[in-house]
Formats: structure tokens, sequence, C-alpha cells
């Protein structure tokens, strides 16, 4: 092993991780405040690998120029987790779908989570 390989993020498997729904959960909590404005989007960094923060970040930027343009006032959102369905496509990795009941709509929220040192870290994030 080389001394870049040794201090890379190191892959974890499944038997050494959390529980990922609790997580799940959270995420799909923040990332629903982030798009509507009332959270940061800085506060969920820790919890997402690079590529998928960077996509977070141009999602929430779109959001609030869109609430900028029709003179929106961010508002923290109501909704109702209805479901979290899990699926272990490879040790260490899990695909999830969220879904999301709103006042005006329901919605899927595909989550990919992939045990990196110890934790998981969200890979891929889409809010359908």
């Amino acid at each position: 092993m080389t001394l870049h390989e040794y201090f890379a993020p190191q892959p974890t498997p499944r038997a050494d991780l959390p529980d990922p729904v609790p997580l799940l959960r959270s995420l799909t909590q923040g990332v629903l405040e982030v798009l509507a404005g009332v959270r940061e989007v800085d506060q969920l960094a820790r919890w997402f690998n690079e590529d998928a923060f960077r996509s977070l970040v141009t999602r929430a930027n779109l959001s609030a120029r869109a609430r900028s343009a029709r003179g929106v006032s961010p508002a923290r959102p109501t909704f109702e987790i209805r479901s979290i369905r899990t699926s272990d496509p490879a040790d260490g990795v899990v695909e999830a779908v969220v879904i999301v009941a709103g006042p005006g709509r329901t919605r899927a929220v595909a989550i990919r989570l992939e045990g990196l040192d110890r934790r998981w870290r969200a890979a891929s994030l889409a809010v359908l």
C-alpha cells in the first residue's frame, strides 16, 4: 500500500456502518430545507462527497434565483416522510428512495450512500 492509498478515504464494509435510515431521514429534511432557502447548504457538507455536494450547491443557487425572480421569500417546508425504501447493490453501498408528501405534491428523493472511513457519505442525490 502506498502512502497516498493509506491516507485516502477507506471503503467501509456494511457490517461496520450504522443503520442508514436515520441519516436518510436527516439528509432528506436538510436538502428540502436548503432548496427552500431556510438552511445553509454548508451545514450538509460533511455528509456529501465532493461531486454530490457541488450538485446540491448548484441546485440551491438555482432555487434561490427562482424564488428571487418570483419575489417569494424563503419559508420552512412542511412535509411528511411517507416511506423509505433501501437496497444494497454492493457491500458498503445503500441506494434509497425517500417518498415525501408536502401540501402541494408528493416527491421522491433518490440517495446513494457509500461507506467511507466508517461513516456514510452521500455520493448522489436527486429530488424528483
